[in-house]
């Protein structure tokens, strides 16, 4: 509502007596200095009434508002999608021929891509050139990463980059950076790499977040062999590949199959001056799990400590899992009984592949063992899990007497509450009165 129509509806006692003496005095005073109804403009929350605070100190003849009041007020406005007194505001400054900081178009044409204004955001540009000034790189920057997160915008961003030398303004590392991920993720990768190769013609010295682009979007489109070559170039010309770049490649690498590739690229990182982290060994010891060469992802888990990287508990779990694939149960069971005493908790599916391919090769008494130390650590085994332990049991009676202390053993293991040990006890009292029932037949 308007405070000129419902004076008595002020949002403090401070407005309703700093409005009322605009609206019925025209002589100056101190309470109605520039500076005190500045800082109330600034510090209402309300755009609107802000808006209508300054409307009415604007008509005194004593006060004349600061470049720094209209651009709080513009913003205010801006952020809650007032467009029309955003511009109204913006006349006003040409008409005062106010200077205005370049901050104030960023931050407008960034607010417009906020609210899904593109065209708003494009406008906004090519009205710097109406205040007698020349739009900066970063504005440039500014309005391509707001018309680039809008595939139907891509075109006309390109457009602008091509165009922006008429603006005086030149784009620079960071403006191609912009283009060429936005082309990449779209699959125009061609239009990409000539970006890319543009710059050298230009002068401009892609920074490693261009090699990454590049690399990633060769990634994308399966050529691994080029991304490869633009990482030696890289490394040839003195740029330190950050540690994504290297993660994009080794990923790459590791689904074309190429694992011996992609363990010298982890064995020459630290050499090139980037320490290998949790994610590139994890990539490697994924990589060589899922080609069931577990083995050598044994390999790379022993690398990791020499290199100072602690494994995870997704290292122990995709190696687990590999192990056990491949029928390496000793190993399995050994990175199992490590990966407990470090505090990890493997899922009840690894320690339930393990326990089924113990028993399947005859270690019972191994299986039993692995399950006390899952009943210790807190774990719930399936109902399967102990299915598989009890069937073995009864049907090995020579062996008997040789698990029974193990047997022993489990019994002991305080059971808490989300162990849900009961869940088993219907299952597996018909699987014995079927055991039972079957002896009895026999004799």
């Amino acid at each position: 509502m308007s405070l000129i129509s419902h004076p008595l509806k002020p949002c403090n006692n401070q407005i309703f007596f700093i409005t009322s003496r605009l609206l019925h005095s025209s002589k100056p005073t101190s309470i109605l200095s520039q500076n005190r109804v500045e800082k109330l403009i600034s510090s209402q929350s309300d755009p609107l009434l802000a808006k209508e605070i300054f409307d009415l100190a604007s008509i005194q003849p004593n006060f004349h508002p600061s470049y720094s009041t209209f651009h709080s007020l513009i913003l205010k406005l801006a952020h809650t999608r007032h467009f029309s007194h955003v511009n109204s505001l913006l006349a006003q400054l040409k008409s005062r021929n106010y200077p205005i900081s370049p901050s104030l178009f960023s931050r407008l044409i960034r607010v417009y891509g906020e609210t899904n204004h593109p065209e708003k955001a494009l406008k906004m540009f090519h009205t710097i050139l109406e205040f007698n000034t020349k739009p900066l790189p970063r504005h440039l920057n500014a309005i391509l990463r707001v018309l680039v997160a809008r595939r139907g915008f891509l075109r006309p961003a390109l457009d602008l980059f091509r165009s922006a030398h008429r603006y005086g303004v030149l784009a620079n590392v960071e403006s191609y950076n912009v283009l060429m991920s936005a082309f990449c993720l779209n699959g125009d990768l061609s239009i990409a790499y000539k970006l890319f190769n543009e710059m050298f013609k230009r002068d401009l010295v892609p920074d490693v977040e261009s090699y990454r682009i590049v690399m990633q979007g060769l990634c994308r489109r399966s050529q691994v062999s080029k991304a490869a070559d633009l990482l030696e170039d890289m490394l040839n010309k003195g740029f330190v590949p950050d540690a994504l770049s290297y993660t994009t490649l080794l990923n790459s690498l590791c689904r074309k199959k190429k694992l011996r590739e992609a363990y010298k690229l982890l064995c020459r990182m630290k050499v090139k001056g980037c320490n290998p982290d949790i994610v590139h060994y994890n990539t490697l010891i994924f990589g060589f799990c899922r080609e069931n060469k577990a083995v050598h992802a044994i390999k790379v888990l022993e690398d990791m400590y020499r290199n100072g990287c602690l494994p995870n508990l997704v290292s122990y779990r995709t190696l687990v899992g590999g192990l056990c694939n491949q029928g390496l149960y000793d190993d399995a069971n050994k990175y199992t009984k490590e990966m407990i005493r470090k505090g990890f908790s493997p899922h009840f599916s690894v320690f339930h592949v393990l326990i089924k391919g113990l028993c399947n090769v005859g270690k019972i008494e191994e299986a039993c063992e692995l399950l006390v130390e899952m009943l210790k650590f807190g774990e719930a085994p399936h109902v399967d899990t102990w299915a598989e332990i009890v069937a073995q049991i009864c049907d090995a009676e020579d062996e008997v007497l040789r698990v029974e202390d193990t047997l022993k053993k489990l019994l002991k293991v305080e059971i808490k509450p989300h162990t849900k040990i009961v869940e088993a006890g219907a299952g597996l009292e018909e699987y014995m009165n079927r055991k039972i029932q079957t002896r009895r037949k026999k004799f």
